[in-house]
């Protein structure tokens, strides 16, 4: 089963429902400009409840594929054509338009919204409806009836047995068919979806292993946790030895060059991060030490307040299912 974090991971998967513009509007009105098809870099903002400065820095961090989708920055003769048509201020210079896909697009990309995860709730809804039914007049495989035979195999020898042999084999044959062509590309897609089922399982397992070794850490081995991710995923973090409670930080800079901060906290799972907590990080971060990155992980959620700042500030809010994920092996995004 397709989950949100693949959507977010995955720009093959953000393609394949692109076209699907209309779970804008079954979340809340987009408002456009007076052409009727276009929005602004501050309409997107407006609409998905986030601060200016996180749009655009979306949009620095995956401009091709935006692009490819209808995100464009006017100027010169096309700008002043424009303006007639969208009533846009003389004096503007230039000005970014996105296109309905493309503020779909920004929808599947933007982690810290609540908005936009409404959006990415109502797509893979969509997409889970929309999957075939597998025939059954032929061959389908029941997954229930599967479980206690995978149960006796080793999920990678399972996945690795289907992936390499059984699905090519079945590609093959789909070219050289005819009449069956339906009957095995059913076959194809429930065997897929065994494969999906023997990973999600194998994740499923690794994380839960990952945060029950979290909540048996203490403050300083869990900051040198979340140090040893950085550094994973190619940035140079030193810890600034501050810190009071279960709080401590850690500065450096990304595989790219820009300035990293991180807020670590190692609480109970039921006790969510408060906006007081998000406010003076965000202080610390961007003030004092002129962040162009700056994270705040914490073993446990975060309040609705907080992660309204967070968006605004431009702060990733690492949560306890983001940190289990980052934890076996999914890179955050933002490091990228």
């Amino acid at each position: 089963m397709v989950n949100e974090e693949v959507l977010l991971e995955s720009r093959t998967l953000r393609e394949s429902v692109a076209e699907h513009t209309g779970a804008l509007d079954k979340v809340k009105a987009l408002t456009v400009l007076p052409d009727g098809m276009h929005v602004t870099t501050r309409m997107v903002a407006d609409y998905f409840e986030v601060g200016l400065e996180a749009v655009k820095s979306l949009v620095k961090d995956h401009r091709d594929e935006l692009e490819s989708n209808g995100y464009r920055l006017l100027t010169g003769q096309e700008l002043r054509s424009f303006k007639d048509l969208s009533g846009i201020s003389p004096r503007t210079r230039s000005v970014a338009v996105f296109s309905r896909r493309t503020v779909l697009n920004v929808a599947m990309l933007l982690r810290d919204s609540i908005v936009a995860r409404q959006v990415r709730a109502y797509l893979l809804d969509a997409e889970r409806n929309a999957r075939p039914r597998p025939v059954e007049n032929l061959f389908h495989i029941d997954l229930d009836a599967l479980d206690e035979r995978i149960t006796r195999i080793s999920t990678q020898t399972a996945g690795r047995l289907i992936g390499q042999t059984i699905v090519p084999m079945l590609n093959h044959l789909i070219h050289a068919s005819g009449e069956q062509r339906r009957e095995l590309t059913a076959i194809r897609e429930d065997l897929e979806r065994v494969k999906r089922t023997l990973q999600e399982r194998e994740l499923t397992g690794a994380a839960t292993a990952a945060a029950t070794a979290m909540d048996t850490m203490g403050r300083r081995e869990f900051e040198d946790h979340v140090a040893g991710l950085c550094r994973r995923d190619g940035c140079t973090v030193t810890s600034t030895g501050s810190g009071s409670g279960l709080v401590t930080d850690l500065v450096g800079h990304t595989a790219d060059g820009r300035r990293l901060v991180v807020r670590c906290e190692h609480s109970a799972p039921h006790r969510a991060v408060e906006s007081a907590a998000m406010w003076e990080f965000a202080g610390m971060a961007k003030l004092e030490h002129e962040a162009e990155v700056a994270l705040f992980v914490t073993t446990s959620t975060f309040a609705p307040a907080a992660l309204g700042l967070a968006a605004r500030h431009g702060i990733t809010a690492v949560h306890r299912a983001l940190l289990e994920a980052w934890s076996t092996g999914t890179a955050l995004q933002v490091l990228r």
